[in-house]
């Protein structure tokens, strides 16, 4: 007896060394690969506010971009107003569908509508964004002509699903006994939703829609088919033309003239930045989410 509890016993210390052998290869690796994600993201972010950062000064935030693409100076005034105001129109047409059909989902699904819903959802996430783009540009821009509505219409597209499917996650986190504590306070269902999960996954909301957003502020393929550009002056009226910073990266990165890339450079920066103040801004409120508390 003694013999085979040793025999065991030395089988059971060579399974645990191999086990230790793979936990440590496998957390070697691991960690190789963080390190290689966070050195690329810190190369990119750190060469481009180099080369941007040579450019950029106020004149960039509060000009537009000169007649002769090879003249210096200038700046991006026109792309930012533009990218302000067709984000913001696409967040206004995709945020309350999108969160009313996650709520649907959540809350009123289970049947076969929902799961259809669910399909196309991811469906529709893994379109490239030029197919939206061409898509709007049919139904759209050929019968009404190119304008910043008709590149919101194409980013709220993109921005639809994004929102739609975080939103769901994060109303699935909510406890069920604070839905059930509702109901069974005599509430109705919609007083529930309203009432009591709307506002408990609020900030998480919050961080998809304002990653959605983010995603939106750097697309260029769909506005190239839809909003088109306007490099010329500054344009509020979003039936007209418009230029985003993203259009305008494009269009000065891919000149010839060293003044043009300059400022795309400066714009690559900004862009960078705006994301980044969405992103940290994503952050504080899933912080501040009771849901993940």
């Amino acid at each position: 007896m003694s013999a085979i509890a040793s025999h065991m016993t030395t089988r059971d210390l060579a399974v645990m060394a191999r086990r230790r052998r793979t936990n440590l290869l496998v957390t070697i690796v691991l960690g190789l690969a963080v390190v290689a994600t966070l050195a690329i993201l810190a190369w990119v972010l750190v060469y481009v506010a180099v080369r941007g950062v040579e450019f950029l000064g106020p004149d960039f935030f509060f000009k537009t971009p000169p007649g002769n693409p090879g003249t210096a100076g200038g700046g991006f005034f026109n792309g930012i107003i533009g990218s302000l105001i067709v984000v913001g129109i696409a967040a206004l047409l995709s945020i309350p569908i999108g969160v009313a059909v996650a709520i649907f989902l959540v809350e009123y699904g289970g049947n076969r509508l929902a799961d259809a819903v669910r399909f196309f959802t991811d469906v529709l996430i893994g379109v490239p964004t030029i197919v939206t783009g061409a898509f709007v540009y049919a139904i759209w821009v050929t019968r009404f002509g190119f304008s910043g509505l008709a590149g919101a219409i194409a980013l709220a597209i993109v921005m639809l699903p994004l929102i739609t499917r975080t939103t769901e996650e994060i109303l699935n986190l909510v406890p069920a006994q604070l839905r059930e504590g509702s109901l069974g306070l005599g509430a109705s269902r919609s007083q529930t939703v309203m009432r009591v999960t709307l506002p408990s996954a609020l900030p998480g909301i919050i961080t998809g829609i304002m990653l959605a957003v983010a995603r939106a502020m750097g697309e260029t393929a769909p506005l190239l088919l839809t909003a088109l550009g306007n490099d010329l002056f500054v344009e509020t009226n979003p039936a007209k033309r418009m230029s985003t910073l993203s259009l305008q990266i494009f269009g000065n990165a891919v000149t010839g003239f060293r003044a043009s890339q300059a400022r795309a450079w400066s714009g690559a920066l900004t862009l960078i930045g705006i994301v980044l103040i969405l992103t940290a801004a994503a952050r504080f409120f899933a912080a501040r989410s009771q849901v993940s508390r």
